[in-house]
């Protein structure tokens, strides 16, 4: 592993948005640095709340916003939040119970963040006004 560099093919072109996702890449390498230095449980864990309470945080802002502009497909995307959110939680469980899937969960959100960016968040860019652009 190593830390993500966000490149410009990952700009949705949404501002707040693209502030958002580069704040989880972040959250994304602080979790890679806290595992790289092989820090106390307790420490990795103040991490992976961050990361994923960040993360909520984004969802329902990002939710919020495409129902103001009645996006069609928001079922559809919401479910998606729903079952990452899911996984996530299945993991931080594990790994309070002693199991470590700190490195399984970094992996998780490193595949999961891009290819959502770059295939289901990229579809909903042409139903919000170009004024929030």
């Amino acid at each position: 592993m190593k830390n993500l560099i966000w490149t410009e093919n990952l700009n949705t072109g949404i501002d707040v948005i693209d502030n958002q996702h580069k704040r989880i890449v972040e959250y994304i390498n602080k979790l890679y640095g806290a595992l790289s230095n092989k820090a106390d449980k307790t420490a990795v864990r103040d991490v992976i709340d961050e990361l994923v309470d960040y993360t909520m945080t984004h969802f329902a802002f990002e939710e919020g916003m495409l129902d103001e502009y009645d996006y069609a497909q928001l079922d559809a995307h919401k479910a998606l939040h729903e079952q990452f959110t899911a996984q996530v939680r299945e993991l931080r469980d594990r790994f309070d119970s002693s199991e470590d899937a700190s490195v399984e969960l970094n992996n998780l959100m490193v595949t999961w963040l891009f290819n959502h960016i770059l295939h289901e968040d990229a579809k909903y860019v042409p139903f919000v006004p170009k004024s929030v652009h």
